[in-house]
């Protein structure tokens, strides 16, 4: 399963510095001017999960892989951008291809890196961002109601209800909201026109709130103003400090895990925007073993077992006979494939089988 997340934000904002961090190498630019970043960078990161090491040394196998997202550090918008300013145009399709957005909002003071409206103001920040969002999708609606209007013509059956939705959406943009907050999301006629038109405004959205090092410890006036638009978005957000998580990424996991906690936090902020992001997307982790390896495989939420066999292999699902499913707690407690099996906690599933998060599954196939 191809998983792509787009960070997103005005420049200057500490985007670049993100995907260092999230991606665990230099490979994004980072300079104190806009549009640094041009073309989007990319990299391929691994979903955080314990249970993948866990199963891994509980069963002496010899290596582990991990579920992937990929993470694409998008050139910084600007206002204008849906008429093409600061070659918005260009930024804003990369956007369109991804899959979940993380939306970096400045909350940090730095006289060496301009912000591009002279200082941070998170409000205004985020309703820039929002807003071209917003203008990019209108125009695509604009052009769309144009089409259907002869298609409506042609066979009105099929095409007088998207056409209905269609001009609701573009009022309910005008009025000044994302499509993500439509009341029709998640009806069906909502879902066919959203995956045509791939609507960015529709994106699920996680708010990162980039701190001081120093405004880690507390809640900030800038992170309670993106907490409460966050809120009335549905959205989630996270608050890091992208510089000290950048500055640490060559330490050891142990140490790492002490300068943040000397910051004043528990665990890395970019991890929990990697799980936020693989959780929003509705996403969901299953286990296999063989005398090798561990390895976690993504699936979406309620995935029937024989797509859940695709995965690995198409053969798997043509030839889908039955899939033997341990889950992780019962594994745990066992300790052993053989002492589940000579328990009698082995669970053999069918065809109608809904794949559950932690589920360690061994499939049977006959091509």
């Amino acid at each position: 399963m191809s998983l792509s997340i787009g960070i997103v934000g005005l420049p200057n904002v500490g985007k670049s510095t993100t995907f260092n961090a999230l991606t665990k190498a230099q490979n994004a630019e980072v300079a104190s001017y806009p549009f640094c970043t041009i073309e989007p960078n990319r990299a391929i990161v691994p979903i955080p999960d314990a249970r993948v090491r866990t199963i891994q040394e509980t069963a002496g196998r010899p290596s582990s892989i991990f579920a992937t997202i990929e993470f694409v550090d998008i050139a910084g918008l600007v206002k204008g951008a849906s008429r093409g300013e600061g070659l918005g145009n260009k930024f804003l399709a990369n956007i369109r291809d991804v899959d979940l957005i993380v939306h970096i909002v400045r909350c940090f003071d730095d006289p060496n890196v301009p912000h591009v409206s002279g200082e941070p103001d998170p409000l205004n920040d985020i309703a820039v961002v929002t807003t071209e969002l917003m203008l990019a999708d209108l125009q695509q609606l604009e052009r769309k109601l144009e089409r259907l209007e002869s298609q409506v013509k042609g066979d009105p059956k099929t095409y007088l209800p998207i056409q209905a939705l269609a001009q609701r959406l573009y009022e309910h943009l005008d009025s000044g909201k994302p499509i993500s907050t439509h009341a029709e999301k998640g009806k069906p006629v909502f879902d066919q026109l959203s995956n045509e038109m791939r609507f960015l405004s529709a994106k699920p959205v996680i708010y990162v709130a980039n701190v001081d090092e120093t405004d880690l410890r507390t809640e900030t006036d800038c992170e309670r103003v993106i907490t409460g638009v966050a809120a009335e978005q549905g959205a989630d957000l996270v608050k890091i400090c992208a510089k000290l998580e950048e500055e640490i990424i060559d330490l050891p996991p142990d140490e790492q895990r002490e300068f943040l906690e000397l910051a004043g936090v528990q665990e890395s902020g970019l991890e929990k925007v990697i799980r936020l992001s693989y959780d929003r997307l509705g996403l969901i982790s299953f286990f296999t073993m063989n005398e090798n390896e561990v390895r976690a495989w993504t699936v979406s939420r309620g995935e029937k077992a024989p797509a859940a066999a695709g995965k690995i292999h198409t053969d798997f699902e043509r030839g889908f006979i039955k899939a033997e499913v341990v889950p992780f707690d019962i594994f745990m407690e066992y300790g052993s494939i053989q002492a589940v099996r000579e328990a009698g906690k082995m669970r053999v599933e069918g065809k109608e089988y809904l794949v559950r998060d932690g589920d360690l599954i061994y499939f049977r196939f006959n091509v």
